[in-house]
């Protein structure tokens, strides 16, 4: 299925059902006075989080939702039929906003979690209201209220401990096929992952975590170049960011340079994001002989001067990697989970 995050669509309540203004007519009864019925209210459009969808394909292609109206009053003191409520299910981890206003009206963080997107109008007052001890014959009534009517933003943030970035072919999905259950497209060439990947890593029979892998970040991601900036939202509610960084880039490039640039993209893209704790792993060390790959490390280190946790892993092999893992759930099961904390490169 074709990952989809972001969606536009056109939300519509139920127009309300008229008021109805009539008399009692029967046999032997004159004068019977005011029978007219309200009207019933009209449907609502509400959203349902559901841990069954993963992603908002589904409304690329249905853009217009209308909750049904209400039935009209009728005579006899018969009120119209509220109109029938829709649910709009959606993914957990998806933030709906107003697309004139910016205002964001629900953060749906949780199964089952349900939130009104469109609410349906009022019915009409039928005459049956209006009588009164000077007013015995009333013919008035009012109309049903329109419903809301909105444009909405629909923007997917997926649920994930712990956050995979850096630059491309850095090896971040080596590593998430190497520590989960995550199966992701691997290949010896940049930007083969074009869309996020959750894994779910397991410690122990008790205790796992959530790691999510997006697309590479290049220089220039928060002016939109590359793929990476895309997704980058998807890191939003992770508690963790592991910064992969290529001990020996294909190309040559020097690696301090390329992980100084994409700290540097990060914190243009967002600033919470920036100050998240965020851990050195650097990764493809079965490629450096052993000798050469300490002085590595400890020069990559001192230029980043980082204070930060560092970590040498082989995805390709799994060298190193059951420590990081172990090293994150320690780290997650101590730190609060509404604020990790913050930790600059």
């Amino acid at each position: 299925m074709k990952f989809v995050d972001e969606a536009r669509i056109e939300v519509s309540g139920g127009r309300g059902g008229n008021g109805c203004a009539s008399f009692r007519r029967e046999k032997f009864i004159p004068k019977g006075g005011p029978d007219g019925g309200d009207g019933g209210r009209g449907g609502s459009v509400w959203a349902v989080a559901n841990r069954n969808i993963n992603t908002l394909i589904d409304y690329r292609y249905a853009r217009k939702h209308q909750a049904k109206n209400g039935e009209h009053g009728t005579g006899s003191d018969c009120y119209g039929a509220a109109g029938d409520d829709i649910e709009l299910r959606v993914p957990v981890g998806t933030v709906i906003r107003d697309e004139g206003s910016g205002v964001v009206l629900a953060d749906l963080a949780q199964d089952g979690q349900r939130a009104l997107l469109a609410k349906g109008g009022a019915g009409g007052l039928g005459n049956l209201h209006f009588k009164s001890s000077t007013n015995r014959a009333p013919r008035q009534r009012t109309l049903g209220e329109p419903g809301e009517h909105r444009f909405l933003q629909l923007e997917l943030k997926v649920l994930a401990d712990v956050g995979l970035l850096g630059l491309p072919n850095a090896g971040k999905s080596t590593l998430i096929a190497a520590v989960s259950n995550a199966r992701p497209k691997i290949a010896d060439y940049p930007f083969t992952t074009l869309q996020p990947n959750l894994g779910v890593v397991r410690t122990s029979a008790e205790q796992s975590f959530v790691i999510a892998d997006i697309p590479g970040l290049i220089e220039g991601a928060a002016e939109g170049a590359g793929l990476g900036h895309q997704f980058l939202r998807h890191l939003a509610r992770t508690r963790l960011l592991l910064h992969v960084i290529d001990v020996e880039p294909m190309d040559g490039s020097d690696p301090v340079a390329g992980a100084r640039a994409i700290v540097a993209e990060l914190k243009k893209y967002d600033v919470s994001l920036y100050r998240k704790p965020r851990w050195l792993v650097i990764n493809k060390i079965d490629l450096v002989p052993a000798e050469e790959c300490a002085k590595r490390l400890a020069e990559i280190k001192r230029r980043l001067r980082s204070k930060a946790p560092l970590y040498a892993i082989s995805g390709a092999t799994g060298e190193g990697t059951r420590e990081l893992v172990y090293a994150v759930q320690r780290f997650l099961n101590e730190a609060p989970v509404e604020d990790a904390g913050a930790q600059e490169n």
